[in-house]
């Protein structure tokens, strides 16, 4: 469940606000708390930091993934927490709130954006994706693992299902993936991973 606190703050004020326990963003100046995820949430991000890690090392890219970094759209009162965020680590020289708000908003920074589903799926397939895509993050991924999101975004009959968004001249391209397909990722092309590989940790199996 995320609770909401409700007064209208800027994002400076937020900054000055935030907890260093907890996991807090910004929504149109409203400050939102989000719940604990559950394990398997947690397994499932572990073993994505672990696989993409490997990746960009092998292909000796500058990119990092950061325990806890803000994501926040330029010219607006909101500010994500995302599940995972890829930087590009040369760029953050030029992101004026990265060294003292440890805080992103140009799109050069962040190569990726990976979110998992919980029950408040509709940020993570409608506010969220509008915002990267407004950024203009490369590619986004939506990991549903218990298959929760609305049926326009994951068919009829739900199942579980990986959606990755593609930057393609300003708007976002999505492809889908279950069960025994293999990832295709844009940034990663050679990344060999299915879809089923990363539903297992959001499992009892």
């Amino acid at each position: 469940m995320i609770q909401a606190l409700p007064k209208i703050v800027s994002f400076e004020e937020f900054i000055d606000w935030k907890p260093s326990i907890g996991c807090y963003e910004l929504r149109n100046g409203v400050i939102v708390e989000r719940s604990q995820p559950l394990g398997e949430h947690e397994e499932i991000i572990a073993f994505l930091v672990e696989n993409l890690t490997l990746e960009y090392s092998r292909l000796k890219l500058p990119y990092g993934i950061p325990k806890t970094v803000l994501v926040k759209p330029l010219e607006s009162g909101t500010a994500y927490s995302p599940d995972l965020l890829l930087l590009n680590r040369p760029n953050l020289a030029t992101e004026p709130r990265w060294k003292n708000q440890s805080t992103v908003s140009y799109a050069q920074s962040i190569p990726l954006v990976v979110e998992v589903v919980s029950t408040n799926w509709r940020d993570d397939y409608l506010d969220k994706a509008g915002d990267y895509e407004e950024i203009g993050i490369a590619e986004y991924w939506i990991i549903d693992y218990l298959g929760l999101g609305g049926r326009r975004f994951i068919g009829n009959p739900k199942q579980p299902t990986i959606s990755i968004y593609q930057l393609v001249e300003g708007e976002y391209q999505v492809s889908q993936f279950r069960k025994s397909d293999r990832i295709v990722s844009p940034m990663f092309p050679e990344l060999a991973l299915t879809a089923q590989e990363i539903f297992q940790y959001g499992s009892d199996n």
